[in-house]
């Protein structure tokens, strides 16, 4: 009888240090990371020139148009909104165009970018989202 209490509590031990290494070592944070959210508190505007345009396929925030915007200190990538939105809008950015952008400034792992509320090109504003940061292509279910 000894002897099998003594396994028993050998198991019990190894299968809890088991599971609290498990539980020690860090998640992977790959396609399933929660998009990032915007937040007023962290709103930034910043000038500069779009360097870049790209149309990325995919729901969310992972999808839609996302602009590299050449400032005086930083290549920042800044994340608009779905393309279909920007056509409807006849919202038309370029790489050379000037702009003002408005958004929350937010860290993806290592990379810090800017939800985009609000771009001014010349006298053109394009609002992407309320000033709540609630996107103006979702519902009105807020507010």
């Amino acid at each position: 009888m000894t002897m099998i209490r003594q396994l028993q509590s050998t198991s019990a031990v190894t299968l809890f240090a088991a599971a609290t290494l498990v539980a020690a070592v860090p998640q992977q944070r790959g396609a399933t990371q929660a998009p990032p959210v915007y937040n007023v508190a962290t709103e930034v505007t910043v000038s500069g020139t779009v360097d870049d345009v790209k149309v990325v396929p995919g729901a969310g925030s992972q999808g839609g148009v996302h602009v590299l915007l050449k400032t005086a200190t930083e290549s920042l990538p800044v994340d608009l909104g779905p393309q279909w939105f920007m056509t409807q809008q006849k919202y038309v950015l370029a790489k050379g165009d000037a702009v003002t952008i408005t958004g929350s400034r937010v860290k993806v792992d290592t990379t810090e970018r800017v939800i985009g509320r609000e771009v001014k090109k010349g006298a053109e504003t394009m609002t992407f989202r309320d000033a709540k940061g609630f996107p103006r292509w979702s519902g009105r279910g807020r507010g």
